[in-house]
């Protein structure tokens, strides 16, 4: 079985003991040492993915799965997931309870993740997810522990320790908090890791994403829902996401990263604006898809049109496989992504650059929610696009 291949058979339950015993190998005390350049990623509230595959969704019905698979979950996890896929270093570090948590430190550990495990009363949550044929996903997801001052406060240690103890590259966090961390959580985290010099890449949303930009992250991460929220209002047109990450720069963000769905991947950082697009394709799972293309980003440096490239093809390559498995190197198309430092800022939100636009701004068969290779329901963070026709002038750094 290779390392990120769907994991069947027993549910967490039946696999406490298995689960314990390599919780203890893989993920040791919180607090030790990991690889020096390791990416750090920190998810407060990680998950068990459990994903199925039906035929089509009805209510009230008995629905019988054509697969199954359960993965590791999280946002923070799948970067990690990602990263380790390529043969990249990186120490997960996150919150574990029950038998689920003691299956979630299995999982990773044999894919070849370290695993810095904070123990919590409370179970480690698990997600559903129904994919249907044509794309469209209907998840579930449950709510995660609820962490005490005392579990917050070993997290934010056992995060910043590691971070910090063995030269990490970056620390990357990511996802939502768990019920008992405040808003400010990540903040504080930001700001006692940018005190040894770490950079921070965040990927959060509202309440947590604006406390943070106070700390001055170095990268976050938005999808275009999360971008609209940031900045209060609606996003029609790339231009309209242009502004919207140059606002969010202003408030304290060193560079913007951002998904806008089917349309392409923008990047704003201090040397420019910069998009990055590829071909349409058939969507199987979007689930993992924006923190695949986080990793590349990442494992490409984490700076300017060289690193948006393997950010696109990450993501590309995510949303082509099942569940929430990531990609391994070779599964990308790095030859079918495009990047510019023209973006098109009159192209509407959501539409692939392939998909046709009426002289009145509208698509010309006017279904508001088509996405390319699914049906209505398309989730707003896909990474899969059409090349645009003007690359990057052969005089702009890092010219892809």
């Amino acid at each position: 079985m290779s390392g990120d291949q769907a994991e069947h058979g027993p549910g967490p339950a039946a696999s406490r003991a298995s689960g314990e015993e390599d919780a203890a190998e893989t993920g040791g005390p919180a607090g030790t040492a990991g690889p020096a350049g390791a990416v750090v990623t920190v998810t407060p509230n990680p998950s068990l993915d459990r994903t199925y595959e039906i035929a089509g969704l009805a209510r009230g019905a008995v629905l019988r799965a054509e697969a199954d698979r359960v993965d590791p979950g999280g946002k923070g996890v799948n970067v990690s997931r990602a990263l380790a896929a390529a043969g990249s270093s990186t120490v997960a570090v996150l919150p574990l309870g029950g038998p689920e948590g003691a299956l979630l430190a299995q999982l990773l550990g044999r894919r070849g993740i370290e695993v810095a495990g904070v123990p919590v009363r409370e179970s480690t949550r698990v997600n559903i997810s129904l994919a249907e044929p044509d794309g469209s996903l209907t998840k579930i997801n449950a709510p995660g522990p609820q962490l005490s001052a005392d579990e917050a406060e070993a997290l934010l240690e056992a995060a910043g320790e590691r971070a910090t103890g063995a030269g990490a590259s970056w620390i990357v966090c990511s996802g939502s908090l768990p019920r008992g961390l405040p808003p400010g959580w990540y903040a504080g985290l930001v700001a006692r890791v940018h005190e040894h010099g770490v950079r921070i890449a965040l990927d959060t949303s509202g309440p947590a994403l604006r406390a943070a930009l106070r700390e001055r992250p170095d990268v976050i991460k938005p999808n275009a829902g999360e971008l609209a929220e940031a900045v209060g209002r609606p996003l029609a047109t790339v231009g309209d996401a242009v502004k919207a990450a140059e606002e969010l720069r202003g408030a304290g963000a060193g560079a913007v990263l951002a998904s806008l769905g089917a349309t392409g991947q923008l990047l704003v950082d201090a040397s420019g604006t910069y998009f990055g697009s590829a071909p349409s394709v058939p969507v199987r799972s979007d689930v993992g898809a924006g923190d695949a293309s986080l990793a590349g980003f990442l494992g490409a440096g984490g700076a300017g049109p060289r690193a948006l490239a393997p950010a696109v093809a990450h993501g590309l390559a995510a949303v082509q496989l099942p569940g929430s498995e990531m990609p391994r190197p070779a599964d990308l198309r790095p030859g079918q992504v495009t990047v510019t430092a023209e973006p098109p800022l009159d192209h509407p939100l959501g539409r692939p650059l392939d998909h046709p636009v009426d002289h009145r701004g509208r698509n010309e068969d006017h279904n508001q929610d088509q996405g390319p290779g699914r049906g209505p329901g398309r989730g707003p963070d896909h990474d899969v696009h059409h090349p645009l026709s003007r690359p990057l002038p052969d005089s702009a750094d890092g010219a892809v």
